[in-house]
């Protein structure tokens, strides 16, 4: 069991807190009651903040807002993820097209993270996920084989039921055609949403074996080419590819929410366009596709 540190845990509460309201100054009492805070507990934690420079105080009356500190070290965070910067301008693009939320998205250490979002959809960007069967597919569908078979022998997040077989064929096909495409059920969608910021070890076994009976079969969700018909509408979540780094290992998964059925044919234009774009990522950030993966 992971040691957690609840002080810890409340100042990282409180910075979340201002993040997701950019721009807005906070009095302390708001502060409190928006966190469920005491209010002495508060006040210790913005003096400490505001000491650091991560918070500024304004006088007259008293409120508190994100402080310099916090831009210089978005800006040393962000140094280690340039092409999620690269990413962000082109995902812009590619929304506006198909009027549709898009994501990037990578595995740092044993989560995956949220970094960047364009589009209509509300998405938590620094929010994180378990980077354990059956979450994460889509991370390690392009990367070496050696990837693929570390990531499928971890401890799964929660129950789950391995045909390695199908899942093989899953990676065939979406090397061969550079996409993934994806049709959540309505028990996986709840399954991101129960799993989001929350370490698999966290959960009770109660909790995990109940979560496991929402998901189905690891791999089932994926579409493979035999069964999208070009006129034949299909209910798809969303399409994902892959960006590259320069030794050719992926790196970013960009993902074009749909949300609809939608036909055969729609689908392979989307992808393309996804595929496009991640190219265009690829290339810009300075990375390269591997030959055994050029379309």
């Amino acid at each position: 069991m992971t040691r957690r540190s609840p002080p810890t845990e409340r100042v990282v509460r409180l910075l979340d807190f201002f993040a997701a309201h950019p721009g807005r100054r906070f009095g302390l009492s708001e502060l409190a009651r928006e966190l469920d805070l005491a209010k002495p507990t508060c006040l210790g934690i913005v003096t400490e903040l505001a000491a650091g420079g991560y918070l500024v105080r304004d006088p007259g009356p008293v409120t508190y807002r994100l402080g310099p500190a916090m831009v210089a070290a978005g800006r040393v965070a962000s140094e280690g993820f340039g092409a999620s910067e690269v990413a962000r301008r082109h995902l812009e693009d590619l929304s506006r097209r198909y009027a549709a939320t898009c994501t990037a998205s990578a595995v740092v250490g044993d989560r995956i993270l949220m970094l960047q979002s364009a589009g209509p959809g509300r998405v938590k960007l620094g929010e994180t996920y378990p980077f354990a069967p059956p979450v994460g597919l889509m991370y390690v569908l392009w990367d070496a084989d050696a990837t693929f078979d570390a990531w499928l022998a971890k401890p799964p997040a929660v129950p789950v039921r391995l045909d390695e077989a199908h899942l093989r064929r899953v990676v065939a096909e979406c090397r061969e055609h550079g996409y993934l495409v994806e049709s959540l059920t309505s028990a996986g969608r709840r399954l991101y949403a129960l799993m989001a910021g929350v370490g698999a070890e966290e959960l009770p076994p109660e909790v995990r074996g109940l979560v496991g009976e929402l998901v189905s079969s690891l791999g089932e969700r994926v579409y493979l080419g035999a069964d999208l018909e070009p006129r034949h509408k299909h209910a798809v979540s969303l399409l994902a590819a892959p960006t590259f780094d320069a030794s050719g290992r992926q790196e970013l998964v960009l993902t074009l929410s749909v949300g609809e059925p939608i036909t055969g044919a729609e689908i392979a234009r989307r992808g393309a366009a996804l595929v496009a774009t991640a190219d265009a990522v690829t290339a810009e950030s300075g990375g390269r596709r591997p030959p055994r993966l050029v379309l």
